[in-house]
């Protein structure tokens, strides 16, 4: 299993361009792992400055998968989703895994104009938790376990969804509320295993 995680490590999505931006000091997700700058909570984003400095850093990088997550996340939180879309579809075929977790919850209930795509949206969740994002690796077994999923070709091995949360384990930093949602899932997931 070892072995296994440190594959997944290595999968993990650099930061792109490392430069900081003034869109990352704006507009960074909190618990975006790839993020350069200190992350804004969503209550807290200066909506308009930030779509300006995160619309001026993708026409400066425009194939760069964090700014566009970036700018599409504060489109999307101004209820501009239409315009997100595109920066949602770039950032997520950078393989941005904040992005593929984000899009992906989007698409499970058809948030911000987007249309709902359980498929899809479990494609996406998985993605993240591949690439190593703790939303993903706890996400994708539990709405397995609820049957979002059903009839989706997204592959939903149960061994697999065990070492994502073996992986989550890791990531949960002692918080005890988290580990005990990793527990429960584990515990789940095994019973299902066991069948």
């Amino acid at each position: 299993m070892r072995a296994w995680l440190l594959g997944l490590a290595l999968l993990a999505s650099p930061a792109a361009a490392q430069t900081v931006t003034e869109c990352d000091r704006l507009a960074s997700h909190p618990e975006d792992p790839d993020k350069v700058a200190p992350g804004v909570p969503e209550g807290r984003v200066d909506l308009p400055r930030a779509i300006a400095a995160c619309t001026a850093a993708v026409a400066a990088d425009t194939e760069n998968p964090r700014l566009n997550y970036q700018l599409a996340r504060v489109l999307g939180y101004s209820g501009r989703g239409d315009e997100a879309a595109p920066h949602r579809a770039a950032a997520v075929a950078g393989d941005y895994r904040q992005a593929l977790f984000v899009v992906g919850y989007i698409h499970l209930f058809g948030l911000n104009k987007a249309e709902k795509d359980v498929c899809k949206a479990g494609e996406l969740v998985r993605r993240s938790a591949i690439k190593g994002r703790l939303a993903g690796q706890v996400a994708f077994p539990h709405w397995s376990l609820q049957g979002r999923f059903a009839g989706c070709p997204v592959k939903q091995d149960w061994a697999e969804m065990l070492g994502f949360l073996e992986a989550a384990k890791a990531q949960t930093g002692g918080e005890f509320h988290k580990g005990l949602l990793v527990e429960t899932l584990t515990d789940q997931v095994k019973a299902r295993l066991a069948r």
